[in-house]
């Protein structure tokens, strides 16, 4: 049996934040939530449906083996990356197990959500071809490729080359862009942003 409307606790306003790897999508969403936004990090989410004792490791452990399990129970990111990008299909495979958990969380989440707006952050909102989880925007969190590529070498110690195979994995920045309602500019210092998640806070909570 469903919930009324007139007590379904659901956000005025869902906004999808994106961008691609290295862009501070976690920067932006956590400023966010320093000023009161409700934020469900999709991200997040599949974290802890692939850690140990996560609701996804038994359909991954039956579908790919023991080979991507690490020794306390969670996936092995590194092998099931390996995997994955070697293999389309085995993508297609881990997306069909993680996706319907990662909504159904997502929309549980939104739904006991209480506040004039909520963010949805989803990496790869663009790409899955529709506004994914029924946002009413989309936010890009954008920055020069080189930026992102910089910034994934230092923060995760990966090589320019591999960097460069998962952002050819994702849309472009022009078609990012092009979906977009709304930008942050995070191409240079973290000061910059504060000022523009004020603005778009303002907007969001119609305060402007």
């Amino acid at each position: 049996m469903g919930t009324s409307s007139s007590t379904a606790r659901v956000p005025r306003l869902l906004v999808g934040l994106t961008g691609g790897i290295g862009s501070g999508k976690s920067t932006v969403a956590d400023l966010f939530a320093a000023r009161g936004a409700v934020v469900v990090d999709t991200d997040a989410i599949a974290h802890e449906l692939t850690g140990p004792g996560g609701a996804a490791i038994p359909a991954i452990r039956a579908e790919f083996g023991e080979g991507v399990i690490r020794s306390d129970g969670g996936l092995d990111r590194d092998a099931m990356r390996e995997r994955a990008f070697g293999d389309p299909a085995a993508r297609r495979r881990l997306e069909a197990i993680l996706h319907p958990m990662i909504r159904a969380e997502s929309r549980r989440r939104l739904d006991a959500a209480d506040g004039p707006y909520a963010l949805l952050v989803v990496p790869l909102l663009v790409e899955s071809g529709d506004r994914a989880g029924g946002v009413d925007r989309i936010l890009v969190v954008d920055c020069p490729v080189e930026v992102q590529i910089e910034r994934v070498v230092r923060r995760n110690g990966l090589t320019r080359e591999r960097v460069q195979t998962i952002l050819a994995a994702q849309t472009s920045r022009a078609q990012r862009l092009a979906a977009a309602d709304d930008v942050i500019d995070n191409a240079g210092s973290p000061d910059a942003l504060p000022a523009q998640v004020d603005a778009l806070h303002r907007r969001y909570t119609g305060a402007t």
